[in-house]
């Protein structure tokens, strides 16, 4: 009897969709749930005219396969992972691999990759990116961990992939639990991403007043310029389109502005403090998140706090047309800082990623699919060792000629009292990295003055720290200064 090629276990949203979409390319499939009504469901509504196995328990599923078996685990993050890896351990054989397809945080994966590695079996911890959709028709894959077991995956993943003009959106990211952090952070990225466009949407429709026919008008236009066009414009103009059935209204406007998250956000922000690496948009991104979820507290302050009461008086589509410019300008910074944590998180950790493979794979399936990672993808194959995405030729130029844009757009929020925490992190960012001269040499001399820290020089060799006794001022220094004893 011929045996499947692929095993899927866990028939959620995203399992039975990826168990659809590998047997689609030819890959006949087995596929198991804990809960047996699920298989049978998925079975009678999905996969019972295919070539697909259902199985109802564990020691079926694992015997339905062929060597060396491929098994996509797709459950919930976190211990739920651990017991199914712990339930087939004794059921594998050298040679057999275990893929984590699911949300899971980069260090567990790294500890399932040594552990299963040590006893023969291959892991590999993947991202996968793109909903419902792209599960079905072809996502974005980031699998790291085991190479053997990847390079034994590659038929199966390529082909299910999203294509794009130079190839499926899949490579091999690199050990451990590289995959898995590459995830993470194009999840972080795709909170700034989303807040950004939310920022954008406030201010048109705050400062100017457009209604949700002239919203979806100009996001519509705005998905056709090559700054622009990506997913979430895309479906952002979809979403200003759709008429609430019961109040006949944009059903946009009756939606809760309290917004869920699921820890990966969250997880690039904490992770980037642990490097030391500065993701400003990234982190106002989440804190958003945080600030709209304490929905009661608001709506209490808004009746106790007030902001300025003055009106727009100026062009509006001049307006609208530097939020778009500040728009781009903030996405940069995002995706800038989302790469720079990639690559310190590289030569920390020993992925070593290749920057121009990792846009490449975004470019197609996932949610921050967009046009612009073209750009990305060319300034790191020109220059690998690239310190930061706002020194890329084209990049540095574009906000250069559109920073006067975004600094108005800031100023004009800020002047009537909109928020708009994500546009101005960037913009600090931006302002920040420009800089040749920051404060925080006081920082450091207060540190020095409470806490003995030490400081360096402006005018001493880089790594050379010396100590002041601050309360200590000798009368000279303060003749010299002018200063009274």
């Amino acid at each position: 009897m011929s045996k499947q090629k692929f095993g899927v276990i866990g028939l959620g949203v995203m399992g039975e969709n990826l168990a659809l979409n590998v047997e689609s390319r030819g890959f006949p499939v087995a596929v198991y749930n804990r809960t047996g009504s699920v298989t049978d469901k998925f079975m009678a509504a999905r996969g019972g005219t295919k070539q697909v196995k259902a199985t109802y328990s564990l020691e079926e599923f694992v015997t339905s396969l062929e060597r060396p078996r491929r098994i996509l685990v797709m459950v919930k993050a976190g211990g739920p992972v651990d017991a199914v890896i712990a339930q087939l351990r004794p059921l594998l054989e050298e040679g057999d691999m275990i893929i984590d397809g699911g949300n899971s945080l980069y260090q567990d994966t790294e500890r399932r990759t040594k552990d299963l590695e040590s006893t023969g079996l291959g892991f590999v911890g993947m991202g996968v990116s793109g909903g419902e959709e792209g599960a079905l028709k072809g996502p974005s894959l980031m699998p790291g961990g085991t190479e053997q077991a990847y390079r034994d995956l590659e038929p199966i993943l390529t082909a299910i992939a999203a294509q794009v003009n130079d190839g499926p959106c899949v490579t091999y990211i690199g050990p451990g639990g590289s995959g898995h952090y590459v995830k993470m952070v194009h999840n972080g990225i795709e909170y700034g991403d989303m807040q950004l466009i939310a920022e954008a949407y406030d201010l048109l429709k705050s400062i100017v007043g457009l209604d949700h026919r002239q919203l979806q008008k100009v996001f519509a236009e705005w998905n056709t310029t090559p700054e622009l066009d990506s997913f979430l414009i895309e479906i952002t103009a979809e979403i200003f389109r759709y008429l609430d059935p019961q109040t006949n209204g944009p059903l946009v406007e009756m939606i809760m502005d309290s917004a869920g998250q699921k820890g990966t956000g969250r997880w690039t922000a904490a992770d980037a403090l642990e490097l030391g690496v500065a993701i400003p948009t990234i982190a106002a991104a989440v804190n958003a998140r945080i600030m709209s979820s304490v929905k009661e507290e608001r709506v209490a302050a808004s009746k106790q706090l007030t902001g300025p009461s003055i009106k727009f008086d100026g062009d509006t589509q001049e307006f609208i047309n530097k939020v778009r410019d500040a728009l781009y300008c903030s996405k940069i910074c995002s995706y800038a800082q989302g790469m720079d944590l990639l690559s310190k998180a590289s030569k920390q950790f020993g992925y070593n990623l290749n920057l121009g493979e990792v846009a490449r794979i975004w470019k197609g399936g996932c949610i921050i699919r967009a046009a612009f990672l073209d750009k990305i993808k060319q300034a790191f194959d020109e220059n690998p060792e690239l310190p930061n995405l706002l020194l890329a030729p084209e990049f540095k130029q574009t906000i250069l000629d559109r920073q006067e844009a975004w600094r108005d757009v800031i100023a004009m929020s800020n002047k009537m009292g909109i928020p708009v925490p994500a546009f101005s992190a960037s913009l600090d960012y931006f302002d920040s990295y420009r800089r040749d001269r920051l404060p925080q040499n006081l920082t450091q001399a207060q540190r020095d003055y409470f806490g003995a820290h030490t400081y360096e020089r402006t005018d001493k060799p880089r790594g050379e720290f010396f100590h002041t006794e601050w309360t200590q001022v000798s009368q000279e220094t303060l003749r010299k200064t002018g200063q009274p004893e």
